[in-house]
């Protein structure tokens, strides 16, 4: 009876650590479930881009030279006569300024090497679009993706007509000869910045702010607080905004692509900022995010709460293997009840399940069965990456280096 009532407080205390790491893993398998609901349906209803309505697309660049010329090919074409596009040249030792007025675009050139990033660019473009003629919405596009046909308008149209900040689809293209590493990562890519984001929007809940093809009325982009150094500036704008009670929706048929970093050293540092970026704010602002949503009974804030709590696929999946196999063997060695363990094999079958849902229905094109089998392999490349955070997280912002 004694030994019963000594192991009660660790039975408590395995089963609270076993539900607070299975909660991602549910979080992701309804996200994903629900996405396949939604796979059909268009993003949003519009009744076509308005004449009346004023709109600049804004562009911030750190030497780009060797691909804005490519961006602005894709995004020109869908632009009207009358609307602006205004490229900021931040901090820039190459030909972008030239190459981006040749392509036809207005162009400012912004140099402060203390303050430097993507938040402190746009902030400048901003400033600068207040002072020479205010558009009604603003595009926000970075200069080394590929913007499909139609996605311009149907974004704009979107934010204007729900007065919300619009989200694009963005995925990652991949290189001609991509190695498994690539292949994975595009898959994760996609889970999270279309499948998730779209498990959200069936469910009526906001999205976090993905990067490149945002669309903005106005109003809300001017009040947000652009100039910050966070490495992953747009999640956190994301999160502002919603807040301010202007919560991001996805339009999942808009489309804008970027490409696989070429080599393996940049794309770990790609990696290696945008994760440790995402684990900061997970451990930042999750806590505050759910305790206003709890307060203020708003379900989207609770929701974008939820989301942030799942963290990177291959990081999920490690540590779900950490914490099921210490549980496992602290339960047989302790001979506790199998509850805690319990969680966490139904939260191991709802991860795996997740992921087999996001490939059939997203991503068998992209990738077979058989390279869908390698994730272990693409969990082993990222583990360094994970005690770097441990050691000390990424806090600088580095421009990534596509090598085209």
């Amino acid at each position: 009876m004694n030994g019963m009532v000594s192991q009660s407080p660790v039975d408590f205390g395995l089963a609270i650590a076993a539900v607070l790491l299975g909660l991602p893993c549910y979080i992701l398998a309804i996200e994903v479930v629900m996405a396949l609901f939604g796979k059909s349906r268009r993003a949003g209803s519009s009744s076509g881009w308005q004449a009346v309505n004023k709109r600049a697309v804004l562009m911030p660049a750190h030497n780009e030279a060797a691909v804005i010329q490519t961006t602005l090919e894709t995004l020109m074409p869908q632009l009207r006569s009358d609307d602006t596009v205004l490229v900021v040249a931040d901090n820039c030792d190459d030909n972008t300024a030239e190459l981006a007025r040749q392509a036809g675009a207005t162009v400012v050139e912004r140099r402060n090497e203390q303050q430097r990033g993507k938040g402190y660019a746009l902030d400048y473009g901003v400033g600068w679009l207040e002072e020479n003629g205010v558009p009604d919405v603003v595009v926000l596009i970075d200069a080394d993706c590929r913007v499909f046909p139609g996605t311009v308008d149907k974004i704009s149209t979107l934010a204007l007509e729900t007065h919300r900040p619009v989200q694009a689809t963005y995925l990652l293209e991949q290189n001609a000869e991509p190695s498994p590493k690539e292949i994975i990562s595009t898959f994760a890519f996609k889970v999270k910045n279309l499948v998730r984001p779209l498990g959200l929007k069936v469910l009526g809940q906001p999205c976090l702010l993905t990067g490149t093809g945002m669309a903005f009325p106005w109003d809300t982009i001017r009040q947000a607080d652009l100039a910050s150094g966070n490495i992953v500036e747009d999640m956190k704008l994301g999160l502002d905004l919603a807040v301010a009670g202007h919560p991001p929706l996805l339009c999942a048929d808009a489309l804008v692509t970027g490409e696989q970093p070429q080599q393996d050293e940049t794309s770990m540092t790609q990696r290696t900022r945008w994760e440790h970026g995402h684990l900061q704010t997970l451990l930042t602002c999750v806590p505050p995010l759910l305790g206003q949503g709890l307060r203020q009974r708003r379900i989207g804030l609770i929701a974008l709460a939820l989301d942030l709590c799942v963290p990177p696929l291959s990081l999920l999946v490690m540590l779900w293997i950490a914490g099921t196999g210490l549980v496992t063997a602290i339960t047989l060695l302790l001979q506790l009840p199998w509850l805690a363990a319990t969680i966490l094999y139904s939260a191991g079958v709802s991860l795996f399940t997740a992921i087999v849902i996001a490939w059939l229905g997203f991503a068998r094109e992209d990738i077979s069965l058989k390279q869908l089998l390698s994730i272990p392999l693409y969990v082993l490349w990222k583990i360094p990456l994970y005690f770097k955070f441990l050691k000390g997280p990424e806090a600088e912002w580095i421009r990534t280096d596509r090598g085209r």
